[in-house]
């Protein structure tokens, strides 16, 4: 039920975004939809964990507002995705054997950029805030759930889930190509510690007495195609 009136105040919020730009009525305004396909390399930088990017997907809609005697355009969207990183763990406690323990992690993102136009609307830098939900982070293969996390004596890999759900992100990037399709990139970093939940969940923490502390890096490589 949480997840279903997240989406639908971002439904809401695109068609009002719309709709209140297209009425002003002191520069010709062009509305459009576009839709996002990409790849992800996430990573979260801390201090508490060695940390490996992975490879996941993204997907988005966008509702932008093109003016076309401004240095800018607008958009308002939505993207959500499958991200994945690697934190470095051990089969046991005493083993020397180390080894990546691949996370998924799920996002909803709510974005307001503004694009900056360095060749009319077919090269832009893309900039703006987000706001993230995100759920637990899971991983990938159940049998490494009972797995330790490096840097700890008796950290599990299944103690590190419960992280922080609601966060603040920064966007910049840049896109290029024609009017209906380009390509673009994207990086986001995390403004909130996206750990600071494990700091409330009386963990044992032998070995490594740091506060958790982490910032989400995500690196987006896609499409747009635009209507």
């Amino acid at each position: 039920m949480q997840h279903r009136s997240f989406f639908l105040l971002v439904a809401l919020s695109l068609a009002f975004v719309t709709k209140s730009f297209s009425q002003r009525g002191n520069y010709q305004i062009t509305n459009g939809v576009s839709i996002t396909g990409a790849v992800t390399k996430t990573d979260i930088i801390t201090d508490n964990f060695i940390t490996e990017q992975a490879t996941g997907f993204l997907g988005g809609m966008t509702a932008t507002v093109d003016i076309p005697h401004r240095w800018y355009n607008i958009s308002f969207g939505m993207q959500l995705s499958e991200n994945h990183l690697k934190i470095e763990g051990r089969p046991t406690s005493l083993a020397t054997n180390n080894t990546f323990i691949e996370y998924k992690l799920f996002t909803a993102q709510v974005a307001l950029l503004g694009h900056i136009k360095l060749i009319d609307n077919n090269v832009t830098i893309d900039v703006g805030p987000m706001l993230q939900y995100n759920g637990k982070l899971e991983i990938n293969d159940k049998k490494q759930e009972s797995y330790y996390i490096n840097n700890y004596s008796n950290l599990l890999a299944s103690d590190i889930s419960n992280i922080s759900q609601f966060n603040i992100n920064g966007a910049i990037g840049a896109s290029a190509g024609l009017d209906f399709i380009k390509l673009k990139v994207q990086y986001i970093y995390g403004f909130t510690n996206i750990l600071k939940k494990l700091n409330t969940n009386n963990l044992d923490l032998a070995g490594n007495d740091k506060s958790f502390k982490g910032n989400q890096s995500i690196l987006v490589l896609g499409a747009t195609v635009s209507f």
